[in-house]
């Protein structure tokens, strides 16, 4: 049985695990929180150092894939482009998605049972250091994992219109700077659409917390020519990935 001394040597441990308890608690209360869907480039700015590099020569081995698209694919993708093409500016956000960009998504299909990959939609991802957090839902993730993400490989962040944080850039680099920070990953690719029109970006981690950024050409989905070579972009990103899983 515990002398009296030791007693009160416990309880005084137990005080001060509760005090350090406390602290750790405020500290946390005090640490800023970002969510990617308001994320703007003043707040980037703000908790990394980061800029844009204007050479586009990082997304010619993308780009100047030698992936061909069938018959069968090109008429997909025309008929699809024909129902959708004059309510693309009027659609909503879920309208977008459900009516013109999931069905490409599916024609790709990224999910591969061998491989243990899949796409997620509408994906919880956070990212914390002592200094911030960030966090919130993805759109569009490509991700090791069938029942649950557990290394997010590639995102599409989708414009709503309607919203007052209406630049999907710094939102998908956010979410970038999340991944290759999780990953301990030096490249990562994404994309983000704002109505019919898509840019491509490469995000490269130069050190912690140091950044730079490679946006595309834009890619209008309302033309025949730029659909096609979206969908040969989404192809190569998607055995891209296979490849690097084994």
């Amino acid at each position: 049985m515990p002398s009296d001394i030791e007693l009160q040597l416990l309880q005084e441990i137990e005080k001060l695990k509760a005090k350090v308890q406390q602290l750790e608690n405020k500290d946390q209360d005090t640490i800023p929180i970002y969510q990617y869907s308001k994320i703007r480039d003043v707040e980037l700015k703000k908790l990394f150092t980061i800029n844009k590099n204007l050479n586009k020569k990082i997304f010619e081995q993308w780009f100047d894939n030698k992936i061909e698209i069938d018959d069968l694919t090109e008429r997909f993708l025309t008929n699809l482009l024909e129902d959708n093409k004059d309510l693309i500016d009027s659609y909503s956000e879920e309208d977008l998605k459900i009516k013109f960009i999931a069905p490409i998504l599916n024609k790709i299909h990224f999910q591969d049972y061998g491989k243990n990959i899949r796409d997620f939609y509408e994906l919880s991802l956070s990212y914390k250091t002592n200094q911030f957090i960030l966090n919130g839902t993805c759109d569009f993730v490509v991700s090791e994992g069938l029942i649950e993400s557990k290394k997010p490989y590639f995102f599409i962040q989708e414009f709503k219109r309607h919203e007052e944080y209406s630049n999907p850039r710094p939102q998908l680099l956010a979410e970038l700077i999340s991944a290759v920070e999780l990953n301990n990953w030096r490249f990562i690719k994404g994309a983000y659409i704002v109505g019919g029109n898509w840019h491509f970006a490469i995000l490269e981690r130069l050190e912690l917390h140091k950044y730079q950024y490679f946006i595309s050409q834009q890619f209008d989905a309302t033309k025949i020519e730029d659909l096609k070579s979206i969908y040969k972009n989404l192809l190569f990103v998607k055995n891209e990935i296979l490849t690097m899983v084994g």
